[in-house]
């Protein structure tokens, strides 16, 4: 029996701990029940952080933790899923492409930042959506000091005003100084089509947000959206032209495009609809979890985000009952009743909020604290101790922060 996981990222990480610890609980080899984590790396990309400076040290490696609860990894993108004869078309990096059969997959390709067609996008905006870009912005703003102070040099624009533009935005100002100097005349302003910033975090959480913002020196524009970008700048859709070197585009995400080989339902993000214990209806052997599924935390109508905090817990839940179908054992359905965000202000702190109504419990400096533990603590694998990482998977468990 195979077991096959396709993606690296917080989903799949789980998904493959949870399958070897139920493996392990109930006494087979891993021969009798191979799993298998596909991926171009054998890294874990630590995304919720690419806003941050020095982007090239924010990976964590994975190799050494796989091979210590008995999963293979095999290298390579997944290009195709046949669900009816059960395989996964992969290309690795260098030789042949190779056919992979498996009796359960988990697909956990996580998302990709959405880039519509707008004039000027593709050849003039930076992002922090992959770690490939935020090197590349990185080098961009370091390469800003050689260049003469004028034609918008110390002005930052960030399209977006939801969770990643704030905190690259508020990131910015600190980032500029270090670079340019501290007497730098930096501008930042976020661009959003909405009428208010961070519209999602509520009428408690936005005040604070704001205040932040204004702290930091992060100006906004509402109610525009960017309509051309080029070397001189952006021009909004109010009209306005801002000259400037540097847009990060962080206006939204979308499914990774292998969830459309599977002959199912998506939303309008291309996240494949799942039941309660996250398989896809309909199409045998799959499960998926993630920013590639839509699945409900709960039976009030709260759905998971595309976060890391929903998608190690989907993981570990989906990794779980792939292996407990094949074994002939319960599965268990997923639930996430608890919902934190934490958000990074850069230097005018954090916010810290609970439920899905963002009552906030935790602001500034306090906040900060409890933001830096999760970056640099929690959301990291666990050691390459096989019961260590074992135990870290038990979706009943795991922590829902």
């Amino acid at each position: 029996m195979r077991l096959v996981i396709i993606g690296a990222g917080f989903a799949g990480m789980y998904a493959a701990l949870s399958a070897a610890r139920l493996r392990d609980i109930r006494g087979v080899s891993p021969q009798d029940l191979q799993i298998a984590l596909v991926s171009p790396e054998p890294t874990l990309v630590v995304r919720p952080r690419l806003y941050e400076p020095k982007p090239e040290t924010l990976t964590a490696p994975l190799l050494d933790v796989l091979e210590a609860i008995d999963v293979d990894y095999i290298q390579g993108s997944a290009e195709t899923i046949n669900t009816e004869a059960r395989t996964v078309q992969i290309t690795p990096a260098k030789g042949a492409r190779k056919t992979l059969s498996y009796d359960r997959l988990v697909v956990t390709t996580g998302s990709r930042l959405f880039r519509p067609n707008i004039p000027g996008l593709a050849e003039h905006a930076f992002s922090v959506d992959s770690l490939d870009d935020a090197v590349a912005l990185d080098k961009h703003l370091h390469g800003l000091a050689k260049r003469p102070a004028v034609n918008g040099r110390d002005t930052v624009v960030v399209a977006g005003g939801g969770f990643t533009g704030i905190e690259a935005a508020t990131e910015i100002p600190a980032r500029l100084r270090e670079i340019l100097g501290p007497n730098a005349r930096t501008r930042v302003v976020i661009v959003d089509r909405n009428t208010a910033i961070a519209p999602d975090m509520g009428a408690g959480a936005r005040p604070i947000i704001e205040e932040a913002l204004r702290k930091v020196g992060v100006e906004t524009r509402l109610g525009a959206g960017v309509a051309a970008l080029d070397e001189s700048g952006v021009t909004l859709s109010s009209g306005e032209h801002i000259e400037t070197e540097t847009v990060i585009w962080a206006a939204g995400i979308r499914a990774a495009p292998l969830t459309g080989r599977i002959p199912a339902e998506r939303d309008n993000f291309g996240r494949l609809l799942v039941d309660r214990c996250l398989q896809v209806p309909g199409v045998q052997g799959v499960f998926a979890a993630g920013d590639a599924a839509r699945a409900a935390c709960d039976d009030e109508g709260n759905y998971a985000l595309m976060s890391c905090q929903h998608a190690t817990r989907m993981g570990a839940f989906a990794g779980n009952n792939a292996a407990a179908e094949l074994l002939g054992v319960p599965t268990r359905p997923y639930h996430q009743k608890t919902y934190v965000t934490c958000l990074d202000l850069g230097e005018a702190g954090a916010l810290f909020t609970r439920g899905w109504e963002r009552k906030v419990e935790l602001v500034g400096d306090v906040a900060k604290k409890t933001k830096r533990e999760i970056n640099t603590v929690w959301i990291y694998p666990p050691k390459a101790e096989r019961a260590l990482a074992l135990a870290s998977a038990d979706p009943e468990r795991l922590t829902e922060v």
